[in-house]
């Protein structure tokens, strides 16, 4: 009996993840098709109408991505599972806004737009708040909490979160045992000091 009650568990788990837990490739954003874009089924997306993903973006399973004040995703960028993008908070309008309205309740209520550059990566359980601009080349570790404007390349970790190290040092040492991938990173490096006129 036992035998039989754990294949139909299996079977129960094989079909639950076919139905919900999938990725789905190709998202249309800012009216543009985004064919290399992948989607978990799980992801909760408030104001859709104010996101807007490059292509090549990846966001995993269970995520919530709340964009009233508008969320920008940079190509390439890879958010795992269970990570928070919210471009608004309550935190303090709940204390000092009580029965307010309005103007006046707009004003308590944190709103910014969030500025996600190319290929970051944003480890799970991780919230990005209101007003975060993430250079590119970015990497959130888990569990951290991001809040403010951060440069190029900056490895983040914490809660709040802090300027740890530095993806580059990182990549080059991967680099140097993959001189066959050298070329197409300093192509993308290169790219992006070209985009700003340096």
């Amino acid at each position: 009996m036992t035998v039989w009650r754990a294949a139909l568990n299996r079977l129960r788990r094989r079909l639950w993840r076919w139905l919900f837990f999938r990725t789905l490739f190709g998202e249309a954003s800012g009216g543009a098709l985004r064919p290399a874009t992948r989607l978990s089924s799980t992801v909760c997306i408030e104001h859709e109408d104010q996101l807007r993903l490059a292509d090549d973006v990846f966001i995993g399973h269970f995520c919530f991505i709340e964009a009233s004040a508008g969320v920008q995703v940079g190509a390439g960028t890879q958010i795992t599972n269970f990570v928070s993008i919210v471009s608004h908070s309550t935190h303090r309008a709940v204390r000092v806004a009580a029965g307010l309205s309005g103007a006046e309740l707009d004003a308590a209520v944190i709103r910014a737009p969030i500025v996600i550059g190319q290929r970051c990566f944003i480890g799970p359980h991780s919230t990005i708040e209101a007003g975060t601009t993430l250079g590119h080349g970015c990497l959130v570790a888990a569990h951290s909490r991001v809040r403010g404007p951060f440069t190029d390349f900056a490895v983040l970790a914490g809660s709040p979160a802090q300027v740890v190290g530095d993806t580059r040092q990182a990549d080059e040492r991967w680099l140097d045992r993959h001189p066959e991938l050298q070329t197409t990173y300093r192509l993308w490096r290169q790219t992006l000091s070209e985009g700003r006129g340096a």
